[in-house]
């Protein structure tokens, strides 16, 4: 069928190994703007993570961030945007996760986002330079321990890969009202309760009027996985965990192999063409 709105996930998804947009996956992004299907990143990344990604792709669709907790509307003539959805973290559950990894884990890599900055204790951190490199995010040094905390939509924890999974086992004990995942082995998302990616694209579809089963999803991780399901197609990038693989309804080539870009043809872009002859 004529899929009406696509949602796509960045890291492992929309950028290869390198961190960069394939020339296929940008050719087949522009035909799908030619049919005027909006093509939404979704992503655990703050807006200026994503931003300067649309502005390769030369679109102004709205973005769905921190996986659901801020999602913001498509761009004006302006450049401005409205703020669909904005749900940021119970200030106590910031403060106890930061006490917790301070004195427990001093391997992790502790830092907040909210809609304008990225809060690091330091910029030295290992972790920091290399999510800094990565994701191209400007950071701003924040003394957690010292000052008054701003709003925050996601807590993000880096360290090892043991680490990482004692201290995701620890925390659903600890504050159990939080959603928490894993989006590598070495890092963990953390936000409110109840925020997913399924909830965000719901809110979109409601305003663009259009139905779960003209919806695609396409991603490649466990944070993926509601939205694939919600979709009317869910589609798995190849390089996706076994998991992640079984809950979507059909599974495409890695990032590495244009796996985007065989998906939209596949099941956007063949249909709109056979459809307009």
């Amino acid at each position: 069928m004529g899929y009406k709105l696509v949602f796509s996930d960045i890291d492992g998804t929309l950028l290869t190994s390198n961190h960069e947009i394939s020339i296929g996956t940008y050719q087949s992004i522009q035909e799908l703007k030619k049919k005027g299907v909006p093509f939404i990143l979704v992503s655990a990344r703050m807006p200026e993570g994503i931003l300067p990604l649309q502005k390769e792709l030369v679109i102004d669709d709205p973005i769905v961030c921190f996986s659901g907790a801020l999602v913001l509307g498509a761009a004006q003539v302006d450049g401005s945007r409205e703020v669909i959805y904005n749900m940021t973290m119970n200030t106590e559950d910031v403060e106890n996760i930061y006490s917790a990894i301070t004195n427990r884990y001093p391997s992790i890599s502790f830092s907040a986002y909210n809609k304008e900055f990225w809060y690091v204790p330091t910029i030295d951190n290992e972790w920091i330079i290399q999510e800094r490199e990565i994701a191209k995010t400007p950071a701003k040094v924040f003394h957690f321990d010292e000052e008054i905390y701003p709003p925050v939509n996601k807590v993000l924890c880096m360290g090892p890969p043991e680490d990482i999974a004692a201290f995701e086992k620890e925390l659903k004990n600890l504050i159990p009202t939080i959603t928490v995942y894993k989006s590598k082995p070495t890092y963990l998302e953390i936000m409110a309760e109840n925020v997913k990616k399924s909830f965000a694209i719901h809110m979109l579809a409601k305003k663009y009027q259009v139905s779960r089963k003209e919806i695609m999803a396409i991603g490649d991780n466990f944070n993926d996985m509601d939205m694939l399901q919600f979709a009317g197609l869910g589609v798995a990038m190849g390089n996706s965990p076994n998991e992640v693989k079984a809950t979507a309804d059909v599974t495409t080539l890695s990032n590495d192999h244009d796996g985007l870009k065989e998906a939209l043809l596949q099941y956007c872009l063949k249909f709109h063409d056979s459809k307009n002859r």
